[in-house]
């Protein structure tokens, strides 16, 4: 079982790995049950926010689960996704 995180390029990469670690977090505690067990966990790149909100509605309208992390110090802008659903929005990301 694979586990994609997807963050913001506008971050820095301390802050990208943060925000990539607090959506994972967010997904094994909040979201939907998972198969995942530690194993292979890719973490992928989108420009910025205005992406970032373009793919989430997308997993909202073809009900792909994620969870999302949500940064306080940051105006509560999105600033990452994480899913264990392999899909096509995915295909079209580069690694960071």
């Amino acid at each position: 079982m694979k586990m994609f995180v997807i963050v913001r390029k506008d971050l820095t990469d301390s802050q990208r790995a943060v925000q990539g670690g607090h959506a994972l977090a967010e997904f094994l505690l909040h979201g939907p049950s998972t198969n995942w067990s530690n194993g292979t966990l890719i973490y992928l790149g989108v420009k910025g926010l205005k992406q970032l909100h373009t793919l989430k509605r997308k997993f909202d309208n073809e009900h792909i689960s994620y969870s999302m992390f949500v940064e306080p110090d940051m105006n509560n802008e999105i600033t990452a996704l994480a899913t264990d659903i392999e899909n096509k929005h995915l295909k079209k990301l580069n690694l960071l």
